[in-house]
């Protein structure tokens, strides 16, 4: 382990000037991680038959620091985040009552307030009738009955 430490030391500007070269910015620190790796790979790998260790550690680095490279943006193209702009025209959206929800009340126009409830619950918020009872404090049976009034109020209306 003494050699692979006196190895980094020996090769850290040469991983520097790597990750210079390849612009990278962004994840420093976990594309020099990366960079080890393939330092310490490449010293694992290394044959001396075939040449020197430097332009054979350089090759290794560099390749696994492309490699590391198309991985993330692969990984950043495939998962969009939306500025934040568009989360507070989100919000603003949410903030009132859609398009949906009005025309689903102008056909509640007969129905008393808690069989309302029932239906803006349900086909809105997309709650169970578990879900509306304990809302609501009330019991599932009482939440069962609102519903059985509204279909049938709602089926008459059709």
């Amino acid at each position: 382990m003494d050699s692979f430490e006196k190895l980094v030391d020996q090769y850290k500007p040469m991983i520097h000037r790597i990750l210079h070269s390849l612009s990278i910015y962004k994840n420093q620190e976990e594309f020099y991680q990366s960079a080890l790796i393939g330092l310490w790979e490449a010293h694992k790998g290394f044959n001396p038959e075939k040449g020197s260790f430097t332009n054979y550690a350089y090759s290794y680095i560099k390749g696994r620091l492309l490699l590391e490279l198309t991985k993330h943006s692969r990984y950043e193209a495939s998962n969009v985040y939306p500025k934040e702009e568009y989360w507070e025209t989100v919000e603003e959206c949410n903030s009132q009552m859609p398009l949906e929800a009005e025309q689903l009340l102008s056909y509640c126009v007969g129905l008393s307030e808690k069989e309302r409830k029932w239906v803006i619950a349900t086909f809105v918020e997309d709650l169970s009738v578990k879900e509306i009872a304990k809302r609501e404090k009330v019991s599932v049976s009482a939440v069962k009955q609102w519903k059985q009034s509204a279909l049938k109020k709602l089926r008459a209306g059709l």
